[in-house]
Formats: C-alpha cells, sequence, structure tokens
C-alpha cells in the first residue's frame, strides 16, 4: 500500500486523479490540457499511478485512454483503515466514495485488481459455475468456446436458460469475453420501470464484457472491461456499481477460502 500512498502524495498527481473523476477515459494530451506542466511531467505523472493501479489504460486504435481504478481505496479502506489517523480516513474515504460512485462520461467501465491466486484458479473462479455459485449467486454457465451460448441460472427454478449472451473470444488462463445480456423483465420489477420504459431500454446496443488474466509474480493482474455502450446507460450505471463489488467478492473467496458479504442475493443487471 505504500506506493498508493506516495502516488496520493502529491498534489499533481490528485489533480490528475481530479479530471479522470469530472471526465474517465482521456488521453495524455487531454488530461495535460490547461495544467502549468509539460507533457513529460504528465506522463511521468500518469506513470506512479499507473504503478500504484489507481490508473489503468486500454487502447483505442492508436489513442491510449486512462481510466480511474478504485480497486487499491477500497483495499486500504477495507484491510489497513484502522492504522491511519482519522483525517486521513476521512480523505480516503472521500476519494473512494467519489471513484466508485460519480458516473463516467466515456461509455465504458475498466477496473483492475491483484488477486493472490494462479491464472488457472483466477480461470476457474470466473467459469466454472460451482466456483461462482460461491460468490455470484447466479453466475455464467458455458463450454467458453467460441460462439457458444453462456447461461444464467434461474433464481426460482435453479435452471439454466438462455439470455442471448455468446462466447467471443475464449483463450483459457489468459482471455475471455463474451457479450452481455439485455434488461430482463425482472429488472422491470425490480426497478419500476413502465412497459413503454423497457421497451425504450431494451432498444440500447447490446454490450461485452472482456477479462485479461495476466501473471504478476505470485499474483495474477485481472482486467475487467465492460463496453459497447454508445451513452451512459442504466445497463452501464448497473455493471459499474456491481462489478466491483462482485470482484472484491471473488478476491477474497480466491484468497481466503471465503466470500464474507454475501447472502445470496441477485445480480442486479
Amino acid at each position: 500500500m505504500d506506493t498508493v500512498f506516495r502516488a496520493l502524495g502529491d498534489p499533481n498527481r490528485r489533480r490528475l486523479l481530479d479530471r479522470l473523476n469530472t471526465d474517465n477515459g482521456q488521453t495524455l494530451k487531454e488530461l495535460g490540457r490547461g495544467l502549468a506542466m509539460t507533457r513529460q511531467s504528465v506522463a511521468k505523472h500518469l506513470s506512479v499511478l499507473e504503478a500504484a493501479n489507481l490508473v489503468t489504460t486500454v487502447r483505442r486504435g492508436r489513442e491510449k485512454l486512462h481510466y480511474l481504478n478504485a480497486a487499491p481505496i477500497g483495499e486500504i479502506a477495507d484491510r489497513w483503515i484502522s492504522r491511519y489517523d482519522r483525517a486521513r480516513v476521512a480523505a480516503l474515504g472521500d476519494l473512494k466514495r467519489a471513484l466508485e460512485e460519480n458516473p463516467v462520461n466515456k461509455p465504458m467501465f475498466v477496473y483492475v485488481t491483484y488477486i493472490q491466486t494462479t491464472p488457472e484458479r483466477c480461470w476457474q473462479a470466473l467459469t466454472d459455475p460451482g466456483f461462482t455459485a460461491r460468490y455470484w449467486g447466479d453466475g455464467p454457465s458455458s463450454d467458453w468456446v467460441q460462439g457458444s451460448p453462456v447461461l444464467w441460472r434461474s433464481g426460482a427454478d435453479g435452471e439454466f436458460r438462455d439470455l442471448g449472451q455468446r462466447v467471443l473470444e475464449s483463450d483459457p488462463y489468459r482471455y475471455l469475453s463474451y457479450t452481455w445480456h439485455n434488461y430482463q423483465p425482472e429488472h422491470a420489477s425490480h426497478f419500476g420501470w413502465s412497459d413503454e420504459q423497457m421497451a425504450e431500454l431494451t432498444k440500447e446496443p447490446i454490450s461485452k464484457v472482456s477479462f485479461q488474466i495476466e501473471a504478476n509474480g505470485p499474483m495474477v493482474k485481472l482486467t475487467v472491461t465492460h463496453d459497447g455502450f454508445d451513452q451512459e446507460t442504466e445497463m452501464l450505471r448497473a455493471v459499474s456499481g456491481g462489478w466491483p463489488q462482485l470482484l472484491s467478492r471473488m478476491k477474497t473467496l480466491l484468497e481466503t477460502g471465503s466470500s464474507p458479504g454475501w447472502s445470496g442475493e441477485r445480480r442486479s443487471a
């Protein structure tokens, strides 16, 4: 956690985080616009933030987009909070809430976490229904071959059902991508949407989620990217709040053998 505190200790780096919090997914040029810093200085500060896992990057064509990553802040709040004074606790809590609750302006969700496990176990945690049930509840089931359906367990009868999702790419222990589902009747019931609202929402483009697994010494770097949105949508808001909670439970389960906080509730998206 020392690297996180060192990264947050510089006001210029905090200013860059503030900018990403206001408008996530910016290029180096966009982040440096209007700042009294050279392009090289901005790049150096971003490198420190990346090394601390506070910022992650995604390439889109020739552009490199920078995204906030709330995982390190969440880990500090969850595991180390008692070691620091009240003022620092308040500051970290404010930053954690800002990173996790403020909606992003770019239609994309990116999240990076480091898990003390192996690529094989991480893959199992994402694909094995017997494993996902321990932290996801009604997680996906598939043979994970490109083009195959991704099924979800129904909470009512326990049967797996096809919501139209398909495996896009599958490279065991390295990379997995599949299309996400559209809005379901239970969403309308849960959120109180009218038939007219539901009809409009189901016109949104189908999004996709991708998992990149990279060995990192005794740990695994897991990057989750959920994209395919053409604008800020209910689905993007739902997955942006749901993925961090889900991945936190998965990380705890892989590292400790149990998943505290899981009570069997169904996913919200």
